[in-house]
């Protein structure tokens, strides 16, 4: 009998029930005989405020807390930007909701260049080659869950906006701890980005990241400034292994890494609540890095691969099937190899066109 997984797919917005869409093709096609998915859809953020008034339904949550993965397209629109349910701030963004309340805090987000892909990086050429990149993210504290934030409004005073973020030191040092591991597991080297020569928040960031690291000898650890870790970034992406930072500069980290692989369309991510041991398993939110593209909706254009290697990682830290994560893998680096190419990468294939490649590689 093979092994049954639940999987809760959430589209979103936007381009991402389209990319979602592609993504779940690649998962029942890289499925064997030993693995099952049970796949149920439900409505995320503006689609689901659309048809319920909520960002993220209670039923949809209690599914979320049970299934063993879920995959979220991309959510947000500007026409539910302004809206604010009752509640906490987290409420009005039914993905920042489903984080917290999942508190899937370590956010993994992997940049490897691809051969076929460098000439399209704005790097010189040869500077991008094997560079592998894996950016370690707070998910759920900092600036964007700040308890204290809004925006003052007084006739009497100049208006002031203000998101007072506050990490602790449990919070830190469980995201040093799978930083160390992942470190360990591929180069051994990590590199801590704050702001600790301005910021409070990062002194005891720098503080608790240093002390962890006193149980990972093994492991170099280098403590860069944010800002200069994005300088050196983009001077030399291939001296960085694991980069770690928190909620806000491991979003901007994050997406600078998109420009190794030549298009933010590329990047995957998996939102775990831990790191799985060696041949165990964990909870997680997989999803691509990129965000809905309205401009885009709609028109079959938007790059399926950032979703589809999201996918992969899922088969990876979720479901415990590493060789079936490669195989995903192998054969998007294969169908891009064959020129299977959306816009953003200088083709002119449809989404579903990429797929129907990267499916015929799987089937190869």
């Amino acid at each position: 009998m093979p092994e049954t997984f639940d999987l809760l797919a959430l589209g979103g917005d936007g381009i991402g029930p389209e990319v979602t869409g592609c993504a779940l093709k690649v998962v029942e096609k890289a499925c064997d005989s030993d693995i099952r998915v049970d796949i149920t859809e439900e409505l995320l953020h503006g689609a689901c405020y659309e048809k319920t008034g909520t960002f993220l339904k209670e039923t949809t949550l209690d599914h979320a807390k049970r299934a063993d993965a879920v995959l979220v397209g991309a959510t947000g629109g500007p026409q539910w930007d302004d809206v604010r349910p009752a509640g906490e701030e987290a409420m009005s963004d039914g993905l920042m909701q489903l984080r917290m309340e999942l508190d899937a805090y370590a956010g993994l987000r992997p940049a490897r260049a691809i051969a076929c892909l460098e000439p399209l990086t704005p790097y010189r050429p040869g500077l991008t080659g094997g560079a592998d990149v894996l950016v370690l993210r707070e998910m759920t504290g900092g600036n964007f869950f700040a308890a204290e934030r809004g925006v003052d409004r007084s006739p009497e005073a100049p208006r002031r906006g203000y998101d007072l973020g506050v990490y602790d030191e449990h919070q830190i040092a469980r995201l040093a701890h799978v930083g160390f591991r992942l470190a360990g597991r591929r180069r051994r080297h990590l590199v801590s980005a704050d702001k600790s020569n301005v910021m409070e928040m990062h002194v005891l960031w720098r503080e608790v990241v240093s002390e962890v690291a006193l149980e990972y000898p093994e492991i170099t650890l280098e403590h860069l400034y944010a800002d200069n870790a994005s300088y050196q970034l983009a001077r030399d992406p291939r001296r960085f292994d694991v980069i770690m930072a928190d909620n806000l500069f491991g979003d901007m980290l994050s997406d600078q890494a998109g420009v190794i692989v030549a298009s933010l369309g590329m990047l995957p991510s998996a939102c775990l609540t831990g790191l799985p041991g060696d041949t165990g398993r964990v909870c997680g939110i997989f999803e691509p890095v990129h965000g809905s593209a309205p401009d885009i909706t709609g028109k079959g254009i938007a790059n399926p691969i950032g979703a589809i290697l999201s996918a992969a990682m899922m088969f990876d830290y979720a479901f415990g099937r590493a060789d079936i994560a490669r195989n995903i893998e192998g054969a998007v680096t294969a169908a891009l190899e064959g020129g299977a190419r959306t816009p953003d990468l200088g083709g002119r294939l449809t989404s579903a066109a990429v797929t129907d490649a990267i499916l015929a590689q799987l089937d190869s």
